[in-house]
């Protein structure tokens, strides 16, 4: 490990707690310093650690330069000065993650053994990262709650057993799920992702376990289904609780027997998945009110997972934010040099009811917006305000007043109800299912009402 600081004190407690880890660690007092010997051990270096403020070089420089020379070793920095605007900047350069003085020994320890158990045992260890070098499926946060997760979804990942994610509509559950196909021995294989909510009952059981050909109307040819499919690899099924008991029991006996009948077939067919569920609602008032098979449950919940909402960890507001402005500003052909401390403040201000969805959402309107320096009058909706009708609708959502020359009151009601349609489709960055929560009506429903609205043709959703 390459640990980088101007101050002695620091760079031999560093070096005192990572060698009580079992690494070898080299130092360096300065930028300078920090480069050669990032560049003489660069093959053996696993993780580095360094100071944003340096005497010589800047920090950020000197982490731009390590991420693009060797984008998959994790750069975890540390520095005194707290102002959102370096952790933003820090993740915009592609850290992996960022502690501030003082610091917990215990701190340390956690994000080095994280990083650092990441990357370990993989024959291509940029595999899976995004164009910066970050790993695709990453979860992010210093936040504890968020830290739990993230150690809980490295022990889970290597095994096979089933895991059940809870957590409220945009905090990443399926981010989890790939995250746990991406760390396991499966990593190879397919990731199927089926939003249970999403089809019909009968439809759901076709596409799940497959059917035969002429088993129903429309049934042309033979088809094997998500979970054959997923052989292998890992079959994610969202929105668990939107299942028909029906349905349920099918899945109960996969689980149960790893044998899948295909609809219009009396013959099982053999196999090797694993599966990891999710959903946003209580699962155990679903089962008190008959909704949701008990059995299932315990089959499911092998390993709970507990999503913690973006309201409760405000502290990761500035990294995510800096991530996301990293991801859509290279996306985008733009240069970005991060995000004022007003803006972060009115972000941190913002109870999020769409959660991190809702958060990359912003940041992907602004920076798309954004002409260049830093992100500035970020727009929110204040919480507990109703969205606003955009402005093509004509008139202010509460303004009733009728035009001497009379109006067409269908017309208008249409212009309403689209622009709350868009407006829910833009805050779930397109997500039928979260837009249809948001609004209090069922998916099937907001699905007719987009179609019949045109609300997609008339707009594309951002």
């Amino acid at each position: 490990m390459l640990v980088s600081d101007d101050e002695p004190n620091l760079r031999d407690l560093l070096t005192l707690v990572l060698e009580e880890e079992g690494y070898s660690v080299v130092s360096a007092a300065s930028g300078e310093e920090a480069l050669a010997t990032f560049r003489k051990y660069s093959d053996r270096i696993v993780l580095i650690i360094q100071d944003l403020k340096l005497p010589d070089l800047d920090g950020a420089r000197l982490l731009a330069r390590y991420t693009t020379e060797a984008p998959e070793i994790p750069v975890v920095v540390i520095t005194a000065f707290s102002t959102s605007n370096n952790a933003v900047e820090a993740m915009r350069l592609g850290a992996y993650d960022y502690i501030r003085k003082p610091f917990e020994v215990d701190a340390i320890r956690d994000v080095v053994n994280r990083a650092v158990g990441e990357n370990s045992g993989r024959k291509n260890p940029a595999k899976g990262q995004g164009e910066a070098g970050q790993r695709k499926y990453e979860l992010i946060g210093n936040h504890s709650s968020i830290q739990g997760v993230m150690d809980l979804v490295n022990r889970v990942a290597p095994t096979d057993s089933t895991v059940l994610i809870q957590g409220e509509s945009g905090t990443g559950k399926e981010l989890v799920a790939r995250a746990l196909h991406d760390r396991s021995s499966r990593q190879d294989g397919v990731f199927i992702s089926v939003n249970c909510s999403a089809f019909t009952e009968t439809l759901l059981e076709s596409e799940l376990f497959g059917h035969k050909k002429g088993s129903f109307t429309g049934a042309v040819a033979d088809s094997d289904g998500f979970f054959r499919a997923a052989d292998g690899g890992t079959l994610f099924l969202d929105e668990v609780a939107d299942m028909s008991l029906t349905t349920q029991v099918k899945i109960l006996r996969v689980i149960e027997e790893r044998i899948v009948t295909p609809v219009g077939s009396t013959r099982g067919e053999p196999v090797d998945v694993r599966i990891v569920a999710a959903t946003n609602k209580n699962i155990r008032e679903q089962i008190e009110q008959g909704s949701f098979r008990e059995d299932l449950y315990y089959r499911l919940n092998v390993i709970p997972v507990e999503l913690p909402p973006l309201r409760d960890r405000k502290e990761d507001i500035p990294l995510l934010a800096g991530y996301f402005i990293r991801k859509h500003a290279e996306k985008m052909g733009k240069e970005l040099t991060g995000i004022s401390e007003a803006s972060i403040e009115k972000l941190r201000g913002y109870e999020w009811p769409g959660n991190v969805r809702e958060l990359d959402n912003i940041i992907q309107r602004h920076v798309a917006l954004c002409s260049g320096g830093e992100l500035d009058s970020i727009q929110l909706r204040d919480h507990g305000q109703e969205p606003s009708v955009p402005a093509a609708a004509g008139t202010q959502a509460r303004d009733f007043g009728i035009p001497d020359r009379g109006m067409d009151l269908e017309d208008r009601l249409e212009e309403i109800e689209t622009g709350y349609l868009r407006e829910a489709l833009n805050s779930t960055g397109g997500n039928m299912t979260e837009a249809a929560r948001l609004l209090g009506m069922s998916y099937r429903s907001m699905r007719y009402r987009v179609q019949k609205l045109r609300v997609r043709d008339a707009e594309p959703v951002v």
